[in-house]
């Protein structure tokens, strides 16, 4: 068993959907959850940067999904105290419940040498989800395109797009629960064609460093974002603003309220400024996509 005094876990925060992309397209960004463990009688989490949040240990997501694991194997995990670091809003559609679970998954494997492949942790990890584009992506890093059944998930690793993601964070969270609510029951079966190309067209342009194609295949979703835009109060100014300050295409992050926009790096800094000055109240910043998933540095071996 793996007993090191110290050591850290580092998860990226993602983007899911990509307008298009429903419960499919993952992107891992440069926002982290980050777990500093040192050796202890007990287990204690402490949200340094979050004082507020304060989960008993059997709600607490990272625990909990540690230790379904521990349980599935017959093992105990050895105790630490978890200094926290989330640089991921809760409940923004920033993938802090994905980056969660992968912390868990990964805590798990390390103290007790279970040697999981990615392969393995994936499957873990979006059966605890319940899909795969947020955590996909947290573990792998990158862009990830999944599709998950009731018996496995199928992933393919793609280089993170080469543009700026300009994010406006809103003062107010959004569950995904109560965002599913918004969605249909059922689309046609031309609406469903229609809505499935769009998202190839998404990926092949993503790829092809097509910005203006990709923007566009953003803002034709027909799977979530007609019907959860109504949630996000301030979602046709941002689209507009984006678009007159030089953005290519603007959309929901996960379920929202978070609202990405497609730029170049030329022209992400004033996308970021127009939309900041239109929204004082709200967290505007520049996000860059990151190639590398959830790693694990041991600090302190004695």
């Amino acid at each position: 068993m793996n007993e090191p005094s110290a050591f850290q876990i580092k998860v990226p925060g993602s983007t899911a959907n990509l307008g298009p992309g429903f419960d499919s397209i993952g992107l891992a960004f440069g926002r982290y959850l980050v777990l500093n463990a040192v050796k202890a009688e007990s287990w204690a989490f402490h949200y340094i940067n979050q004082p507020t949040f304060r989960p008993a240990l059997e709600s607490n997501l990272i625990f909990v999904t540690a230790k379904k694991i521990a349980d599935q194997h017959g093992k105990d995990l050895p105790p630490y105290s978890v200094d926290v670091l989330n640089d991921i809003p809760l409940s923004r559609g920033l993938g802090s419940s994905g980056a969660a679970i992968i912390a868990g998954i990964e805590l798990a494997d390390f103290l007790l040498d279970l040697n999981m492949t990615l392969e393995e942790k994936s499957w873990i990890a979006c059966k605890a989800e319940g899909h795969p584009d947020n955590v996909t992506a947290s573990l792998y890093g990158g862009l990830v395109v999944s599709t998950q059944s009731q018996t496995s998930v199928s992933s393919v690793l793609l280089p993170a797009p080469k543009f700026d993601f300009v994010t406006v964070i809103p003062n107010y969270e959004l569950k995904t629960s109560e965002a599913r609510k918004a969605l249909p029951k059922s689309l046609s079966f031309k609406q469903a064609i229609e809505a499935s190309s769009v998202g190839n067209v998404l990926i092949a342009a993503l790829l092809t460093e097509n910005g203006a194609t990709a923007g566009k295949m953003m803002e034709s979703d027909l799977f979530h974002q007609p019907y959860r835009a109504k949630l996000i109060p301030d979602m046709d100014k941002i689209v507009l603003i984006a678009h007159e300050s030089g953005a290519y295409g603007t959309f929901l992050s996960g379920a929202g309220p978070t609202v990405m926009s497609l730029a170049d790096h030329e022209k992400s800094s004033q996308v970021r400024d127009a939309l900041q000055n239109a929204f004082p109240d709200y967290e505007c910043v520049v996000l860059e996509p990151v190639n590398h998933g959830a790693r694990i540095h041991i600090v302190s071996t004695k």
